[in-house]
């Protein structure tokens, strides 16, 4: 009889009578994990799942050709792809905050030489649906389309104070609290108290955790009835980018979230 790591009982199952099913099912968990970890290799996501390399590689074979995935060509991991993005972005009021949202965002970017997102709520993560790059070389990476942990960016901190008690409790036990860095919040206390911190102030800020090297500060975003429905943030080199020090971008970034929020329908009531 063949285990579950064998690569025929893996054509068995899925040439089944729910074999359809059982793809679909693996092929979201692959999603799952690269949203997760933010990439992974073949062997890493075998491993998880508990089944053969090579049925892997048919998998994310199906997700690249559907722009799902994309392979890192340098690294050979995989990671999330734009088409996650056109999903994201198909759901109603989504694409209009995009729309509305652009002009502020290239503002910012202009005004403060940095790297600026547009984040909303997704599946238990922050997806940044737009990104204006600032003029400074090291700003490079693309952000467009990642789905990152609530609980170790701005972003996240800004969607997770917005969220009634029981949503926030029922994300974060899903997800948990997982490391980044060594300076992530991994304690649910530490976290919820700095979330109340948010909550008072308006904004939040993530110091190297998500990434070593990396600060950033955010904001909220409202609609016409007030509820919170993304976070526009601005990050930048840990080296330089310290939002305390940096004279006007607080009370810049509040504007602009708040600019964005009255192209939305927002009136501040």
């Amino acid at each position: 009889m063949a285990s579950k790591n064998d690569p025929e009982s893996d054509v068995e199952a899925e040439g089944g009578q729910h074999g359809g099913v059982q793809s679909v099912d693996r092929a979201l968990a692959v999603l799952e994990i690269l949203a997760r970890d933010g990439h992974a290799g073949v062997s890493e996501i075998a491993e998880e799942m508990g089944i053969h390399k090579s049925t892997v590689s048919r998998l994310l074979g199906s997700l690249v050709s559907r722009e799902m995935v994309h392979q890192n060509s340098e690294r050979g991991k995989y990671q999330l792809g734009f088409g996650i993005l056109r999903l994201a972005s198909s759901i109603p009021g989504r694409l209009s905050l995009v729309q509305e949202a652009r002009s502020v965002l290239e503002s910012l970017a202009e005004e403060f030489k940095e790297t600026v997102n547009l984040a909303v709520l997704r599946s238990n993560y922050a997806v940044n649906v737009d990104q204006a790059m600032g003029p400074s070389t090291l700003a490079m990476y693309d952000w467009v389309g990642s789905l990152t942990p609530l609980h170790a960016t701005s972003s996240g901190k800004v969607l997770l104070a917005a969220l009634e008690a029981d949503e926030r409790d029922r994300i974060l036990k899903h997800t948990g609290l997982p490391a980044r860095t060594p300076r992530t919040i991994t304690s649910r206390d530490a976290l919820e108290n700095q979330l109340l911190e948010v909550a008072r102030d308006g904004y939040a800020q993530a110091k190297e955790e998500f990434e070593i090297g990396l600060n950033s500060i955010a904001v909220p975003v409202y609609n016409h009835v007030g509820s919170v429905i993304g976070a526009v943030s601005v990050s930048g080199p840990a080296f330089r980018f310290k939002p305390e020090e940096i004279e006007g971008l607080i009370e810049s970034l509040g504007q602009a979230g708040l600019q964005i929020s009255a192209k939305m329908g927002y009136t501040g009531r």
